[in-house]
């Protein structure tokens, strides 16, 4: 099982996810005090879990629906991390730095602020 996040503001107007079953694990909402230029100040938060199964058709429908520029969603087990990002998706075991870094310079070039970049390790 994994879990993630998914800011609700982070997708595209029109986007549809109803193909990939996620068990909701909080909804909540949040001003946010680092929010980029393009970015609203009050997000609205789904923790959501997905079964491992359905783990790469969740990236690859997160890639295709998050917005420009600026958001990603993030979602992990006990082994590995997805970092989705509009267009691009990071898969990588817990603990690797090297590929950590890979996706937050991806992010910093996307203009997502710092402290954004703090998705789970």
């Amino acid at each position: 099982m994994y879990e993630g996040v998914l800011i609700l503001e982070s997708l595209r107007v029109g986007t549809e996810l109803s193909e990939i079953p996620l068990a909701v694990r909080k909804i909540s909402r949040y001003d946010v005090s680092s929010a980029s230029t393009g970015q609203p100040p009050v997000w609205s938060v789904l923790e959501f879990e997905v079964e491992d199964w359905h783990s790469e058709t969740l990236a690859r429908e997160l890639a295709a629906s998050l917005d420009s520029p600026g958001w990603y969603a993030d979602f992990h087990n006990a082994k590995e991390i997805f970092v989705v990002f509009p267009g691009r998706v990071f898969r990588y075991p817990r603990g690797d730095a090297a590929a950590r870094a890979e996706a937050q310079a991806f992010g910093r070039g996307l203009e997502i602020p710092e402290p954004q970049l703090d998705w789970t390790e």
